[in-house]
């Protein structure tokens, strides 16, 4: 589409966007009529390790959120010269579960607990016996009923529990609303009803009885919506949040706000049976939309949903690219002492490539990418450690290889459960995050992590935020009767399955062995975490 046609779309109001909070940037994205990115803004930020606490400030929220549509704006009007003051629909995504507690007023209760937190362990026990359902640490009712098992005075002035995607919708629309994948991530989700488990829902009142609260869980809990249903319209209160200058038009219409999980299926088109996505960032979480029910609960999957509220096996490692990112700007710290200055898209690049040139098995090295804790295998605090033995093969191929593989080491732990002992068939599994950017490395090594051909699309860079405009996108143009796989493959996709890379049986081999090594040495990594404490 060129460019005079863009800005007639532009002028209209007939684009899409999609604005998503990661864990390290915040993204919007800007769509045409055919669902393809036309322009984008970004904001870089980091979370806080604050008393204890992984958190953003709510200022550093609005702040970035601002700043990431500014320069939306910006690269709106230096592309096609024209304001962009309304837009078709709206979608905001952000980092699933966590904990944002709201009294009655509207005042947040306690400091926002991220996903990366790990201090919950007893809460997660508890409701798992209870539910019988596996519920991960970082989940909000995890987090509340940790609130209450440490008596945290707040509690009971709560009157509403919400998520960062569920709040800045709330802010701008009104709304107390969710959607079904990122409600999944809140409490569990009963996928007949489409709607938070009503059985369990009194089972965590009659838990807290004695608690005498004022509130009942589904009395604070915002309201499930699917993909596709009418989730309310932004204010002139909220397009002032969003645009301070004036010119973004209030009514615009919001698509039910989403987690990452349901952004990145909606992204790589993996939301029907039978399909998977694995996304790898800052943290690394693989999804398989199933067949059919698990036999039992794994405190190692987590069980999720589609947007469309259809059941998804989740596997959910707060640990990805983090540490191997500090490793790569020591490499670059390195070189400008020599004054050899290096573009960072270049240094990646080379440094990734050459792990491929490295021993399958990393040649006897180990590491551990525990920059937080890391539940899978147990750890409610992480300490990076890279260790090898006297006889290791220790050059930089390797050392690169054993940083990739440690950042899905965890991913494995439990992938395996899911294809190994639960058998779950997959027909593709799409790739998305900053560990696919270098081309063919990290697709590569995921297909040898998970021996499962992985397909990475061209649009995968697009991320989160592109996948949310996708969902505002349904929200706005589906035809009657029309289902969010249809769409998504019909209206998007095209037919599209993106670059496959098939596991290496080399590098499948050589992964496994990595994982004994990796399973073994955990006890050193326990050691670290006690004496750097």
């Amino acid at each position: 589409m060129d460019k005079m046609k863009t800005a007639e779309i532009i002028r209209a109001g007939q684009t899409i966007l999609g604005i998503e909070f990661g864990s390290t940037r915040i993204k919007a994205v800007l769509v045409d009529t055919d669902n393809a990115p036309i322009a984008s803004g970004g904001h870089d930020w980091e979370n806080r390790f604050e008393d204890n606490i992984w958190t953003y400030s709510m200022e550093d929220v609005w702040a970035g959120l601002k700043d990431c549509y500014g320069k939306l704006k910006e690269d709106v009007k230096s592309q096609y010269g024209v304001p962009l003051t309304k837009v078709g629909s709206i979608g905001f995504s952000g980092m699933m579960h966590g904990y944002l507690p709201f009294d009655g007023e509207g005042r947040l209760l306690a400091p926002f607990r991220t996903w990366r937190n790990t201090i919950t362990g007893e809460a997660s026990d508890k409701l798992s016996q209870v539910f019988r359902f596996h519920i991960p640490q970082r989940w909000s009712i995890a987090h509340l009923y940790q609130a209450i098992l440490n008596g945290e005075e707040h509690v009971k002035d709560i009157r509403f529990l919400t998520t960062l995607a569920g709040y800045i919708h709330w802010k701008l629309t009104g709304e107390k609303v969710i959607g079904i994948g990122e409600a999944a991530g809140m409490f569990p989700i009963d996928s007949d009803a489409k709607d938070f488990h009503a059985g369990m829902l009194k089972q965590f009142d009659e838990l807290v009885r004695d608690k005498a609260f004022l509130w009942k869980a589904g009395e604070i809990l915002p309201r499930v919506l699917v993909a596709g249903e009418h989730a309310g319209t932004v204010t002139e209160e909220g397009a002032r949040l969003l645009d301070p200058s004036g010119e973004l038009e209030a009514g615009i219409p919001l698509c039910p706000p989403e987690g990452d999980a349901g952004t990145g299926m909606a992204a790589t088109n993996s939301v029907a049976v039978r399909t998977g996505n694995v996304s790898a960032g800052t943290s690394v979480f693989a999804m398989a939309v199933l067949e059919k029910a698990l036999s039992r609960p794994y405190e190692e999957i987590d069980m999720v949903t589609t947007p469309t509220g259809d059941p998804v096996a989740m596997v959910h490692c707060n640990n990805c690219t983090s540490d191997l990112n500090a490793w790569v700007n020591l490499f670059k710290e390195c070189m400008e002492a020599f004054g050899a200055g290096v573009d960072m898209n270049t240094l990646f690049g080379t440094l990734y490539n050459k792990a491929l040139e490295g021993d399958p098995d990393c040649g006897g090295l180990l590491a551990y990418n525990y920059f937080s804790g890391e539940h899978i295998t147990g750890f409610e605090e992480g300490r990076p450690l890279f260790a090898r033995r006297p006889d290791s093969k220790f050059n930089l191929a390797n050392f690169m290889r054993v940083h990739l593989f440690t950042s899905l080491g965890a991913l494995k732990t439990g992938m395996d459960i899911l294809t190994k002992e639960e058998h779950v068939q997959l027909d593709k599994m799409l790739g998305h995050g900053g560990l696919f950017k270098t081309r063919g490395v990290g697709q590569s090594i995921m297909a040898a992590a998970i021996n499962t051909p992985v397909f990475v699309m061209e649009t995968a860079g697009e991320g989160g935020a592109w996948g949310m405009a996708l969902l505002a996108s349904y929200m706005k143009n589906k035809e009657e009767g029309e289902n969010l796989a249809d769409y998504l493959a019909q209206k998007v996709f095209h037919g599209e399955e993106g670059e496959s890379i098939s596991p290496d049986a080399g590098d499948a081999a050589g992964f496994e062995e990595f994982m004994v090594r990796y399973k073994t040495g955990l006890p050193i990594e326990r050691a670290a975490v006690e004496s750097l404490r």
